[in-house]
């Protein structure tokens, strides 16, 4: 735990300025992002007497090592860095607004020759419109249900699609008048995509055009006589009005709006936002935040915003979906400053937009509304969290009660051994942070100091190259200064940047390590863990409290005969096996048995399974490109693109091979040299032995033909999928 007065600036270095300040800890993780209108009074009041401070922001200022600043020359830029400094860094003390579910929205996809209506999750895509986020794909789907009477747009996937196209006959939708069946020429792709529009227009709140069309139609119809006629536009009218139903009228003056309303205690927050287009709630989602800063709820507020907006540009009125900053955005409390937000919104909006509390009427009825939708998520969010993370917690404490840790076990990582009868032998890093997951640290590797079978030997290999890289980091970021112990590996970065290891493992490589991260010229020290280049974390970069590998005794000896060859005596090891669930301890003659029960067990199992799973799938993965590669992917200079197009002319690799090198340049993109360099690589390899259908003992000509089922999977594959 840090003194802040270690790193507190001297008097008059910080200017008396907006700006936007970080702070970062000992390793130079950025933990928290802040902007102030002055930077001097703001940053000065982090160094007061710890005892005045905030619990949490006491915590933040203990547990940084550092702060920096940006001088800005406005409030509005001071904004608009500190969202992008927190997008990039995600600082753990800075507030982060989490969706407590992937809300689905109505999504049409403009982008593509035939625009598709469908259900969609997930980041925004180019091209795309949206309408929503909805809180049920359900409600998506009877809205869309009565709408295709009307505007018969296509919803099929795109291989329904290109089979219907093939055989000539559009499915069941286009038979029943549901689709415009533009996949069996029924209708130009041109029409299709006004139909599209008008969907879309209409999905945007413009609903008045097309019913008085319609109704306009229904009378001409019936005064020709055209009964039949008339009925279904009368119940394409009626589709169209039971839509809008679901879609009530809640601001009668047409106004589009955000309200945003908030519901905290203590540790959380929860943030309900309702998107009002058209006078109409067009959709709806929710947020929900530990609060880990000292914030209020103006501030949360601004941080909401922030979430909001910060990657919306343009009139949401106008851009007939879910996306852009409305005209209005109606909050609970106003952010303090409110103006430099006020200003930021119609800047990305480019127009004014308002922010402001409702005082009366309507929209201070609707925003009621979203504040009791607010308290409700926040108490849902609470009931299901809390056995959660009770039960992370005291898995973590068993664990390091079991294993007689000084503390809780807060980053574990998981290795796992996995290959074919010793063929194709890889290696998979799992990382569990706070008893969860963290995918973005997830690493694998391929064994590479020697060949076949052996996972003693390939987990001392791993671990060795893991950790060395740790140690290379330490030291290039000068947080190791001190020799190592005798006897252990030195680690050094030579004057061209690439890692070398002195002394210690013998036949262990020194370079061509997976993912080798080049130092700076002449061995430059570089500052801290973070590349300067992405602002993300170094490979590596992190130590665990805890290694598990995947195992028993032999494998967990390997793994703490590889850290004490690298003077490493501050991260523990065990080892899980299989059969018994036993959990194994260096120079433990007996086994530490958890008892079935044990939520640390169960989360050691978790760690261990994944780190199978990541294992197996690289694995074969590994395997199957191995199994497709052919006699031209040895070919220099010929992508994938040219490959394809050569089998695509010759049919089959057995006429290509017995092509003349004329021939071969007739294939478009296929140069003279190109050719001969095809040709020689292919009478270089020699005609392969002929496949054969195991399903019916054919032989089957190189190139023709497909194989029979997937290749079976021998009894000696270690690794079996659970």
């Amino acid at each position: 735990m840090a003194d802040p007065s270690s790193y507190r600036p001297k008097p008059g270095q910080i200017p008396d300025s907006p700006g936007v300040y970080k702070f970062r800890d000992e390793h130079g993780r950025v933990i928290y992002v802040g902007k102030a209108k002055s930077l001097r009074q703001r940053l000065s009041s982090y160094f007061q007497d710890i005892t005045n401070l905030h619990q949490r922001t006491a915590t933040m200022v203990t547990t940084a090592a550092s702060v920096e600043w940006t001088v800005v020359s406005t409030e509005v830029e001071a904004l608009q860095l500190e969202y992008s400094w927190i997008k990039e860094y995600d600082p753990r003390f800075n507030v982060k607004y989490r969706d407590d579910k992937s809300y689905p929205s109505l999504a049409v996809t403009m982008n593509e020759e035939y625009p598709r209506v469908q259900v969609m999750r997930g980041p925004k895509r180019k091209g795309v419109r949206y309408f929503g986020p909805y809180a049920h794909a359900w409600a998506i789907r009877e809205t869309v249900d009565l709408l295709l009477r009307v505007f018969p747009v296509r919803t099929c996937s795109a291989g329904v699609f290109k089979r219907s196209a093939q055989i000539g006959r559009p499915c069941l939708l286009g038979y029943i008048g549901k689709c415009s069946a533009p996949c069996v020429g029924r209708i130009s792709a041109a029409d299709h995509r006004e139909l599209a529009e008008e969907f879309s227009d209409f999905m945007a709140g413009h609903t008045g055009t097309y019913l008085r069309r319609l109704e306009q139609r229904m009378k001409d119809a019936a005064a020709a006589m055209e009964y039949e006629q008339a009925a279904r536009l009368r119940d394409d009218i009626e589709a169209l009005k039971r839509a809008m139903e679901k879609n009530a009228v809640v601001l009668a003056d047409a106004t589009d709006a955000d309200l945003i309303a908030v519901a905290e205690d203590e540790l959380e927050a929860a943030v309900q936002i309702f998107h009002v287009r058209g006078g109409r709630v067009r959709g709806q989602r929710g947020w929900v935040t530990d609060k880990v800063e000292a914030v209020d709820t103006a501030g949360l507020v601004e941080h909401a915003i922030q979430q909001l907006y910060g990657d919306e540009t343009g009139d949401a009125g106008e851009s007939g979906g879910s996306g852009g900053v409305p005209k209005e955005v109606l909050v609970p409390a106003l952010p303090e400053p409110a103006a430099p937000v006020a200003q930021w919104l119609g800047q990305r909006r480019g127009s004014q937009v308002s922010l402001r509390v409702p005082q009366r009427g309507d929209k201070k009825d609707l925003m009621a509304t979203v504040q009791r939708n607010a308290l409700q998520a926040l108490a849902l969010h609470k009931t299901k969290r809390a056995s959660d993370l009770t039960t992370r917690s005291r898995a973590l404490e068993e664990i390091a009660t079991a294993l007689d840790l000084d503390t809780a076990p807060l980053r574990i990582e998981c290795y796992d051994i996995s290959h074919l009868q010793g063929a194709d032998v890889v290696a998979s890093m799992v990382v569990f942070e706070d008893g969860l997951a963290r995918k973005s640290e997830y690493r694998r590797f391929q064994i590479k100091s020697f060949a076949g079978q052996d996972d003693v030997r390939s987990m001392h290999e791993v671990i060795s190259r893991r950790f060395r890289r740790y140690l290379r980091e330490k030291q290039r970021t000068s947080e190791w200064e001190q020799e190592p112990p005798d006897g252990a590996v030195s680690v050094a970065v030579n004057g061209h940047g690439s890692g070398e290891l002195n002394g210690g493992l013998d036949g262990e490589p020194s370079g061509d390590l997976d993912g080798e991260l080049n130092g700076a010229a002449g061995g430059q020290v570089v500052s801290g863990p973070i590349d300067p280049d992405t602002g993300r974390p170094r490979k590596f970069a992190y130590p665990p409290q805890l290694v598990v590998v995947d195992g028993g005794k032999p494998q967990v000896a390997a793994a703490r005969r590889a850290l004490d060859e690298l003077g490493i005596d501050d991260v523990a090891v065990c080892g899980l096996a299989k059969r018994l669930e036993e959990v194994w301890l260096p120079d433990d003659d007996d086994p530490v048995i958890l008892p079935r029960t044990s939520e640390g067990l169960y989360l050691l199992q978790r760690v261990r399974d994944e780190a199978h799973r990541f294992a197996i799938t690289y694995q074969r993965a590994k395997r199957s490109r191995s199994m497709k590669a052919g006699a031209l992917d040895t070919v220099p200079g010929l992508g994938e693109t040219r490959r394809q197009a050569l089998l695509k002319h010759f049919g089959s690799l057995k006429r290509l091979r017995a092509a003349t090198v004329e021939e071969i340049c007739e294939v478009p993109g296929i140069g003279r040299k190109t050719a001969e360099t095809v040709a020689a690589a292919l009478a270089a390899a020699g005609p392969a032995a002929p496949a054969v259908n195991t399903a019916t003992g054919e032989i089957i000509e190189e190139g023709d033909g497909t194989p029979a089922g997937p290749p079976a999977v021998p009894s000696g594959y270690r690794g079996k999928s659970r």
